[in-house]
């Protein structure tokens, strides 16, 4: 998927070779201290940042040569994401859906579906505005579903959710993952990646040191992945 990436701001270096590949139908988790590279790499797969050197592909698609058939079958959603705050949740999913010509018979029930999904179906109505951080986190979530994507990428998707909310995200990424669709996402909640990643990248310096299943990184030592995780990002 990624191939010697790098990426520089001025002298200094965010990404620095970084290779990674994701397997189809899996939940991957790439994790790291605050500036490791993560944001940024993930910035540069879903084409919000170029890279300097290296390789992107999605679906088998080359993203820098090809970069709006890379982009239609990927979501992005931010540890921030940008909601419309006069819209109401079904308003601002209808927008989206137009934004990817998803048709309005399509986009809907679709919609409807996913606001009842994360127990928003109360809210449907209410501006954004008005809405919790944790509601405004679904809503936005929603959005990056609307279109069905083929890879899903997440910054912190859990920020702001409690623990009832948190319990159904996780819920709904596991059976996206079942259907055959492909989820990167950075945590900083240790517990969160090792119960619900198939595989694991530890980044470091813009590089990954580590990587497989939590079951790997831990190894016969009996070492947990907090043990594992400070010794290599932090060491």
């Amino acid at each position: 998927m990624i191939a010697g990436l790098v990426k520089r701001f001025g002298s200094a270096v965010a990404v620095d070779r970084l290779d990674m590949r994701v397997e189809a139908g899996s939940i991957y988790a790439l994790l790291g201290p605050n500036g490791a590279g993560k944001t940024t790499s993930l910035r540069m797969v879903v084409g919000l940042e170029r890279p300097d050197s290296g390789s992107i592909h999605i679906c088998g698609i080359d993203a820098l040569a090809r970069p709006l058939e890379a982009k239609a079958r990927v979501a992005w959603l931010p540890d921030e994401p940008l909601l419309y705050e006069k819209l109401m949740p079904l308003e601002y999913l209808a927008f989206v859906a137009g934004l990817w010509s998803v048709p309005a018979a399509v986009a809907a029930p679709r919609a409807s579906a996913l606001l009842d999904a994360l127990g928003l179906e109360a809210k449907r109505n209410a501006r954004c505005e008005n809405l919790s951080r944790g509601m405004r986190q679904k809503v936005a979530l929603a959005g990056a579903l609307i279109h069905d994507p083929d890879l899903l990428i997440l910054d912190e998707p859990l920020t702001g959710l409690d623990a009832a909310a948190a319990r159904v995200v996780k819920d709904m990424l596991r059976d996206r993952s079942r259907s055959g669709k492909t989820i990167i996402l950075t945590t900083h909640i240790l517990e969160v990646a090792e119960r619900l990643a198939d595989r694991i990248g530890i980044i470091r310096a813009g590089r990954l040191v580590a990587e497989g299943t939590p079951a790997e990184l831990s190894g016969a030592s009996g070492e947990t992945l907090e043990d594992v995780f400070l010794a290599l990002a932090l060491g």
